[in-house]
């Protein structure tokens, strides 16, 4: 036991006058009286010399004394000293992703985690800084380095949970430039471990500390939500949803789905642990609105069992094929729903009345403005470097997750030639060869591009069912009314951005708990919002538009709310969970409350003498 103010024992000269007023006479009263036979005991008394009498026991002496040694126990400040090293630089990481709404942790995570990071605060020495960073869809830096612990507690009480994904590895980045040149810097990160990939950390040396919040893992939520045409009803709407159990028990649940908050249709679900319910629901369409599914589970997570998204009454696609003839294009697109196809060898126009054009191996004479599937097309300012021929290239991979290829498999197609090119910024690859991207899929000044490398009639491609169910998956992410759809519901923390038609001075967003916030466009013809960390729907109105807009979790990895024991820094290294130990723990006020205590009981102990 260490102590702050060593001074304060200078008081301990006042015990033994304590003791003196115990040790003094009382002062004797004259009184007269008849006889002094029956006071000859007293006058004895009152002839002595002596001032001081002998010291008696006394529960009062004792108490007092106890009382006075308390307080200035109390005023030294004692504490125990701890064994946190000292550090140039401490970043503090706090994880603010919807995971930490858990409330297995009280009232939850993220307050679990908000108030160990204030005890670090406190643990600070002299002249050692801290640094506060905010991680959820971004990473935010809520305090730059300083020494104030006053300032660093309020940026720390400013610091909001929300809805949006776990993004550490953005957070980790901007640490590791902040402690750069730094003596022995530290990154506490506050978190239940859901990080995700961090491999590109592995050689990178940082001093990580990870403290890990949560208990338990008591989740059930919605990871995935989709509308389609009910391909057996054109007048209905499929709506595809899938509720995961993450609980170590069986759980049982109520499913609704609803359209423009009105109940539609529901169904009780019983999901053992650790298994997927994926859900199909009808429902009859007859007006633009948003389709909501949710559950009644009582879990530790609210924000992912309920999801929305705007549908749109489907309109005809008007389709442009530009092609010297493709009979396996043709009837893929006509197998395709809801389009209304036009054949032609060459464009002379931009195709500004179409929704679509496909560019069959064929450069056309003036470029097109609508979205673009462009096949074998090499003449073009896309790619930097231009373009090679590689021969018999092999599909090693395509991503399956991407809208374009769902429910596709590429496996035994065989190609004959294709463009081999660099991978361009704007662009995704979606089907890889060993050499070079077969498909890219992107966007590039507001025009959507899928662009295949290859001549499908010079592959086996046309023959095999993927084909024209990529076709049709390409028409339908094409088509911009497809695509304002897919803009309409964003996950939380995505901005959310909407084109206008004409130039607008401001806009206005309703939040999904009412408030309002107003935005200034300067004249743009395109409006970027950035607050949307919170699930639900929103309002944007300016001019005469009126837009409606869901945001969502739909985050398996969000939802599986088990705390991680340790985070994997590439292959090798790893960091474990660990605890917040503070370098100093005073003691003095529990001392000032056992002063009271004793202050209390003298108080009664004399009066219940002196009843």
């Amino acid at each position: 036991m260490r102590f702050l103010s060593p001074a304060a024992f200078w008081f301990a000269a006042t015990l033994p006058v304590v003791v003196v007023f115990y040790l003094l006479k009382r002062r004797r009263v004259v009184k007269l009286i008849s006889s002094t036979l029956l006071w000859q005991k007293f006058l004895a008394e009152t002839q002595a010399n002596a001032p001081f009498q002998r010291l008696r026991h006394n529960w009062l002496l004792i108490l007092q004394l106890l009382l006075l040694i308390l307080a200035i126990l109390a005023l030294s400040r004692p504490y125990f000293a701890g064994h946190i090293t000292s550090s140039g630089l401490r970043v503090v990481i706090l994880d603010a992703s919807a995971s930490m709404q858990s409330t297995d942790e009280e009232p939850s995570r993220f307050e679990k985690a908000r108030a160990e990071a204030l005890k670090l605060v406190d643990s600070l020495k002299d002249q050692e800084q801290m640094l506060i960073l905010l991680a959820a869809g971004n990473t935010e830096v809520k305090q730059s380095a300083t020494a104030d612990k006053t300032a660093l507690r309020r940026a720390l009480q400013n610091c909001q949970v929300t809805d949006s994904s776990t993004r550490l590895t953005e957070a980790l980045k901007l640490a590791d430039t902040l402690v750069r040149d730094k003596h022995d810097p530290e990154i506490h990160l506050f978190s239940d471990g859901a990080a995700g990939d961090l491999s590109e950390f592995e050689n990178k040396g940082l001093h990580v500390i990870y403290h890990r919040i949560g208990e338990r893992c008591n989740n059930v939520g919605i990871t995935t939500l989709d509308i389609r045409e009910n391909p057996e009803d054109h007048k209905e709407r499929a709506i595809y949803t899938s509720v995961v159990n993450f609980s170590t028990n069986a759980q049982t649940t109520l499913l609704e789905l609803l359209f423009d908050n009105e109940v539609v249709d529901s169904r009780p679900l019983q999901i053992a642990a650790g298994e997927t319910s994926p859900q199909v629901f009808s429902a009859l369409q007859q007006r633009d609105g948003i389709f909501t599914v949710r559950i009644d589970a009582k879990d530790d997570l609210a924000a992912d069992n309920q999801a929305s998204m705007v549908s749109l009454l489907p309109q005809p696609a008007k389709v442009l094929l530009v092609s010297r003839g493709n009979r396996f294009m043709e009837k893929a697109l006509h197998a395709a729903a809801n389009i209304e196809l036009t054949v032609t060898q060459d464009t002379t126009d931009g195709a500004e009345d179409k929704d679509v054009v496909v560019l069959d191996d064929v450069t056309p004479s003036m470029w097109p403005k609508p979205n673009l599937l462009a096949i074998h097309v090499g003449n073009t300012n896309w790619f930097e470097g231009g373009w090679t021929n590689v021969e018999s290239p092999a599909i090693v991979d395509w991503k399956n997750t991407h809208p374009l290829l769902r429910y596709i498999n590429l496996d035994n197609v065989q190609i004959s030639d294709t463009l081999g090119v660099k991978t361009p910024g704007w662009a995704v690859p979606l089907v890889d060869a060993q050499q070079t991207a077969l498909i890219l899929g992107g966007e590039i000044s507001h025009q959507r591009i899928i662009w295949i490398g290859f001549d499908t009639l010079q592959s086996t491609w046309p023959l095999r069912i993927s084909f024209p169910m990529f076709i049709a998956n390409a028409i339908d992410w094409l088509n911009p009314a497809a695509a304002k759809s897919q803009q309409l519901m964003l996950h939380a923390g995505e901005p959310f951005r909407f084109a206008l038609s004409q130039p607008a001075a401001s806009a206005e967003i309703t939040l999904p708990g009412g408030g309002k916030e107003t935005i200034a466009t300067a004249g743009n013809r395109e409006i970027i919002f950035g607050h949307t960390d919170r699930q639900g729907t929103y309002h944007l109105r300016t001019g005469t538009n009126d837009i409606a807009f869901c945001v969502n979790v739909l985050d398996a990895a969000e939802s599986n709310t088990k705390p991680r024991e340790e985070l994997q820094l590439g292959k090798f290294n790893k960091v474990g969970a660990t605890e917040v130990k503070q370098a100093s723990v005073e003691i003095w006020r529990w001392i000032a409350a056992g002063a009271l205590a004793v202050l209390m009981f003298e108080w009664w102990y004399y009066h219940r003498r002196t009843v």
